[in-house]
């Protein structure tokens, strides 16, 4: 009878872990449409709009900035722990973003190029209806 309660208690702490390692795989938080500002960049690149998009087991994304009329889609998406990595090329040259989840509605990161680094902050972007 012990045996079968502790197998029973062993699996039930198994499925839990597995349930848990999987959610935070996939962090759906980073996902949507958010507007960003980085008052520090260049201008005609200090606002716009970031997409992150979550399909088929791997991140996708974009950035616009309307002012200068750049649209642009993100390379080499990857998660690691819980920062958003990738990579876009700004008028031939390599902008490295990093995001953070700071709640559902807001990220802060960075935007890191051959100058230094620049700030970004991010604000969830409510779906039209």
């Amino acid at each position: 009878m012990k045996k079968g309660i502790f197998a029973f208690l062993l699996l039930a702490f198994c499925a839990i872990f597995t349930v848990t390692g999987q959610s935070n795989s996939k962090n759906p938080v980073h996902t949507g449409s958010w507007k960003f500002e980085a008052p520090y960049a260049p201008e005609g690149f200090t606002s716009g709009t970031i997409d992150v998009k979550f399909a088929d087991e791997k991140y996708s994304t974009s950035i616009s900035f309307p002012v200068s009329g750049y649209s642009l889609t993100g390379e080499k998406a990857k998660m690691e722990k819980d920062t958003l990595t990738f990579t876009v090329y700004v008028e031939g040259q390599e902008v490295v973003v990093h995001l953070n989840p700071d709640g559902d509605k807001k990220m802060t990161g960075k935007a890191v190029y051959f100058e230094g680094e620049i700030p970004l902050t991010l604000t969830r972007q409510e779906a039209s209806k």
